[in-house]
């Protein structure tokens, strides 16, 4: 994942580009590590498709109280990897009830590459009960719009591409947070990508004793 440039595929901006936005801070017993926002971002409803090849809407198939949400993609050489380890180690450390009322969802920004079959090996290969969405790029845009993540295609040299004439090989920018989205399909939260396991846990369980 390339870093540092300017991402024109979403017409708005998340808070920082790939590696950037607010500190996550130092957690403290009573402190969330994680960013509340105010106002919260509304989530489209725009139905993607999950690795069974359904339709799947993050507003309208997420029944839980708390929904954490990754973009990334299967080719990503560093950050996507961190942080879907953060996520399953994250589910290690929760009960069976706290998982029970909890969605962990993965959001390819490739789908040019990330079909149904690779998205599900992927997320298969950190936790099985991670769901695994992709769908047409059109509609990966708009959802990751609403949710202000940018994604923007590059190739060796950092020459944006357009995502109509990709070539072989190529990186993808994208935000780099955790998003937590709760029953009222709203974004309370996010998290940096160098958000830890601990830290995470404890914001998540705080996050559903609130619910």
């Amino acid at each position: 994942m390339r870093r540092g440039k300017a991402l024109l595929a979403v017409p708005v901006m998340l808070l920082a580009t790939a590696c950037g936005g607010a500190s996550s801070g130092s957690s403290g017993a009573m402190e969330m590590t994680g960013t509340v926002l105010e106002p919260p971002f509304e989530v489209s409803a725009t139905p993607l498709v999950d690795t069974d090849g359904e339709p799947f809407s993050l507003t309208d198939d997420t029944d839980n109280d708390l929904t954490l949400v990754f973009f990334g993609y299967t080719h990503c050489p560093d950050i996507c990897g961190q942080v879907m380890a953060t996520l399953a180690g994250t589910l290690n450390r929760l009960s069976d009830e706290q998982k029970a009322d909890l969605d962990v969802v993965f959001v390819t920004t490739d789908p040019g590459r990330d079909d149904e079959a690779v998205v599900k090996k992927y997320v298969d290969a950190f936790d099985p009960s991670i769901i695994g969405l992709t769908g047409p790029l059109d509609d990966i845009v708009t959802v990751a719009g609403s949710m202000k993540v940018a994604i923007g295609y590059f190739d060796a040299q950092g020459k944006e591409l357009s995502p109509d004439e990709l070539p072989p090989t190529y990186d993808v920018e994208h935000g780099t947070q955790v998003f937590a989205i709760d029953a009222d399909d709203d974004v309370t939260t996010f998290w940096r990508a160098d958000v830890s396991q601990a830290q995470l846990t404890h914001d998540v369980t705080m996050l559903l004793d609130e619910g």
